[in-house]
């Protein structure tokens, strides 16, 4: 803390404590702004916004104004132009193409390692609250009373567990599935029963070149032009899967990679996981369907270019320093740190700590014991 000197002088009382409290304030205010500059001791578990709040958009709403104004102008001067820049003329980039069916390859990796580690032998128990979204990793549930359910009030808002799996620990929006991105870039609400629904990242991938026989998208080969705003195609090629057709994954590799995982042991079976969730918007307008009701944000998001967690909804929990040791007391909460929920199931598995989550875990925390917690400051 910065050492504050002052200078004495024969004003009247009143004077000299605005003059001293004044200098106590911009010294603090000096200390804090270097502890900003300076590497955080804990970086803290993002809290949740409120549910009324939208989020930023990722690009800045002037930046989008003055965008769509040049568009205008520039379709005035030129009512029919081609569209030369990929994606918005309907062709794949190619630098996306491979990373489209890595990220592919990673989800699977991931999700099939997930279902080792929690329904595999040996498994490591995953609870769920029954009211609430609340998650645990561990050999028992916690007892730290942050229920905020139905009926949390007469429960004293303890949680009530149950088994939890795979889709509880990683969860991925889903949203609906676009056959032309770009001729039909939007699913009218009447259509919404008749349009598969799938997991947004997978629909990111097959946009940006993953082929899958379940869901089938259109290919050019040509741009598509622009009349007035309005997308029109005057090519009749056909659909040509042939550009992604050499970066197919063929389902020998993919076996392979089962095979490779059942001869792993537990530990190794978690570290491989752990990188796989580690190695990872959706059309250019959002959608019609009207069924978003209070979450209006999330597509409003989606329309200037989704974030991260719009894709793969993070999901924090307690972390359990001693799996197997007695449960999580609600009195000693203030000294748990928390993780996402993938890693501290991989960490529990054996599976080394990252360094981006070891300050959230609060590692160097000594916990008191529960007869001596009320004597720590």
């Amino acid at each position: 803390m910065k050492v504050l000197q002052f200078q004495i002088n024969s004003a009247p009382f009143c004077f000299q404590k605005r003059i001293f409290l004044s200098k106590v304030i911009s010294g603090y205010m000096e200390n804090e702004e270097g502890e900003e500059e300076g590497e955080k001791p804990y970086n803290d578990v993002p809290r949740p916004g409120k549910k009324g709040k939208r989020k930023p958009y990722a690009t800045p709403m002037k930046v989008l104004i003055r965008r769509a104004k040049e568009k205008k102008k520039a379709r005035q001067e030129n009512p029919c132009q081609i569209l030369e820049h990929a994606p918005e003329n309907g062709l794949l980039v190619p630098e996306l193409i491979e990373v489209a069916h890595q990220v592919h390859l990673d989800r699977s990796s991931l999700l099939h390692g997930l279902s080792k580690l929690i329904e595999g032998d040996p498994a490591i128990p995953i609870h769920r609250c029954r009211f609430c979204p609340e998650l645990h990793v561990g050999w028992h549930g916690h007892e730290i009373r942050s229920c905020e359910g139905p009926g949390s009030g007469s429960r004293n808002s303890y949680h009530v567990w149950r088994r939890g799996g795979v889709k509880d620990i990683v969860g991925f929006a889903y949203c609906y599935h676009l056959f032309d991105r770009v001729g039909k870039p939007r699913v009218g609400h009447k259509e919404r029963l008749d349009v598969p629904k799938l997991p947004a990242i997978l629909e990111l991938c097959i946009q940006a070149g993953l082929n899958l026989d379940d869901y089938p998208t259109k290919r050019r080969i040509a741009p598509v032009y622009s009349i007035d705003g309005r997308i029109v195609d005057f090519e009749t090629h056909k659909e040509d899967d042939s550009i992604t057709d050499h970066l197919l994954v063929p389902v020998s590799f993919i076996d392979s990679i089962s095979e490779e995982e059942e001869n792993m042991n537990l530990n190794e079976l978690a570290m491989k996981t752990l990188r796989s969730c580690s190695g990872w918007t959706k059309g250019t307008q959002g959608e019609d369907v009207q069924s978003c009701k209070a979450s209006v944000s999330r597509w409003t998001a989606c329309m200037a270019g989704s974030h991260y967690d719009d894709l793969i909804k993070p999901n924090f929990v307690w972390h359990v320093k001693n799996p197997k040791g007695p449960p999580l007391a609600n009195v000693l909460k203030r000294y748990y740190g928390k993780a996402p929920a993938v890693v501290e199931l991989c960490v529990q598995a054996g599976a080394p700590i990252p360094k981006e989550c070891s300050s959230m875990m609060r590692l160097d925390v000594i916990l008191p014991d529960l007869d001596e917690y009320d004597l720590v400051s």
